[in-house]
């Protein structure tokens, strides 16, 4: 579903902030992407949503150039950044249905998406409110319930979890295994751990640009748990 290979960004001063990356993420499966702060993580998802331009390798989704045809790359993704940034003058529901235009979502599908959404996380009383009123928990929801609208094939995730309470981030993880038994693809990262250790199928370890480690979970960790097995190869590699 989602295929980097070779991938190097390089920012103007000479920073590297990938530096040869090759990961392939299949469908039906949840992928993890881990590392510090300033590793790479974000530059690389920017990449893969075709928001940073990069020097070198090829990222494709469903076989699809996110490079030679972004367009078509795009409509069959979705992209939700850490720090969500949406139209405050709007109501939740315009922005729903501004997505919904902007993917070409039929009225009554996306009506219907947008009820069984909403409702799931609980935002469904505060639609007709201004994002300018919603907390950063709302927003984070909202963002959410934009990227499931369109039906991607992948879904790129930037510390998803950041904002939410423990109701609605067990709901997203239910939201998240769902789409992926479906026969899609997630790949996010998270600084949280042992909810990486619990709900992915497959992790990579990145340091300073560089891939240090990638797998099954199992075969990433072993027999300890994920968080000593990063502070170990992070601070080793």
């Amino acid at each position: 579903m989602l295929n980097i290979y070779h991938l190097t960004k390089t920012y103007p001063g000479g920073k590297v902030g990938v530096d040869d990356l090759s990961l392939e993420v299949k469908a039906g499966e949840i992928y993890g992407f881990i590392g510090h702060n300033g590793a790479g993580k974000t530059t690389t998802i920017k990449a893969i949503a075709g928001l940073h331009d990069f020097e070198q390798g090829s990222i494709t989704i469903d076989g699809i150039s996110i490079k030679e045809d972004p367009l078509k790359a795009k409509s069959i993704l979705a992209y939700i950044p850490d720090n969500p940034e949406l139209y405050d003058n709007l109501s939740g529901l315009q922005f729903l249905n501004f997505i919904g235009d902007i993917f070409r979502v039929p009225k009554e599908v996306r009506k219907e998406r947008i009820e069984k959404y909403a409702a799931d996380l609980e935002l469904l009383g505060a639609l007709n409110n201004q994002i300018a009123s919603y907390s950063h928990g709302m927003k984070q929801k909202l963002a959410i319930i934009a990227a499931f609208l369109h039906a991607p094939k992948l879904l790129i995730m930037d510390e998803p979890f950041v904002g939410l309470d423990p109701k609605a981030a067990f709901i997203v993880k239910k939201m998240m295994r769902e789409f992926c038994d479906n026969g899609n693809a997630i790949f996010f990262s998270t600084h949280v751990l042992e909810v990486a250790e619990k709900l992915c199928d497959k992790i990579a370890i990145i340091k300073n640009g560089h891939l240090i480690s990638s797998g099954t979970m199992e075969e990433v960790k072993g027999d300890a748990s994920l968080e000593e097995v990063f502070l170990e190869l992070t601070e080793e590699a």
